[in-house]
């Protein structure tokens, strides 16, 4: 099994401390977001690691971890950035953000799933969002999922808390099997088609997720109700927690 964490970005809402470092060096209570998620990995005994890496990417460099780099970080998205891997797609693997934190109690749940798609979905995302921000819900995605728990939709705009059932956290695992399916998917689509406002290169990742659900693929929610954190603005450095 293989973890692909997507450290691409630059954080434009994280300035300035990503003036001269990409969001996955912030350091959030004197400790880069990376080097959390590094630690959790390993301690669930997850140790073949790859970086994929763009904005800044001299800054970033951790012994015994892989590198894969996206020339185009600047004008493209996740899903983009994710594909740059695609020759490291030859086992399962786990996809992590580059800009959240969790601990085992979030990873081995996920790492434990035998479906072929596993995405961990955060049932006490709320008491997060609270502390972030005034209104969660200006600020949160959808997530509905079916009775046996696989999800039927993610990543849009909520008119209400009905609509959410969950977060999603930018963490999941997929088969070798399914890495596969998802090559042939991704290769397949319209590049000149909008996805949820996006173009093809801009895709968001809970987009992608989408079009599998679409097309009759199974993603299996895995509820996690552990502590975590996701650093998308500089105001996120000042929420208190347990890491």
């Amino acid at each position: 099994m293989r973890a692909i964490i997507l450290a691409a970005g630059e954080g434009r809402r994280l300035r300035p401390y990503t003036v001269d470092r990409p969001k996955c060096m912030v350091e959030y209570r004197g400790k880069p977001l990376l080097d959390y998620q590094l630690g959790t990995m390993r301690r669930c005994g997850l140790n073949d690691i790859l970086l994929i890496k763009g904005y800044c990417a001299d800054s970033i460099k951790r012994e015994g971890v892989k590198e894969a780099f996206n020339p185009r970080f600047d004008s493209t998205n996740m899903v983009y950035t994710f594909f740059c891997a695609e020759k490291y797609f030859d086992d399962d693997v786990v996809m992590s953000y580059g800009d959240i934190i969790y601990g085992k109690d979030i990873l081995e749940p996920l790492l434990n799933s035998n479906d072929d798609f596993a995405v961990t979905v955060s049932m006490n995302w709320r008491e997060l969002w609270s502390q972030r921000m005034p209104d969660p819900l200006a600020d949160a995605e959808t997530m509905k999922m079916s009775p046996d728990g696989r999800i039927l939709e993610l990543g849009k705009k909520p008119k209400s808390y009905s609509e959410i059932e969950g977060q999603y956290m930018g963490l999941w695992k997929a088969s070798k099997k399914m890495m596969k399916e998802m090559i042939k998917v991704y290769h397949a689509l319209d590049k000149n088609a909008v996805y949820d406002g996006k173009n093809y290169e801009n895709m968001y990742m809970t987009s992608f997720i989408q079009i599998l659900i679409d097309r009759g693929f199974p993603v299996k929610a895995v509820k996690v109700t552990g502590e975590w954190l996701e650093i998308d603005a500089a105001e996120d450095l000042n929420v208190k927690s347990g890491f």
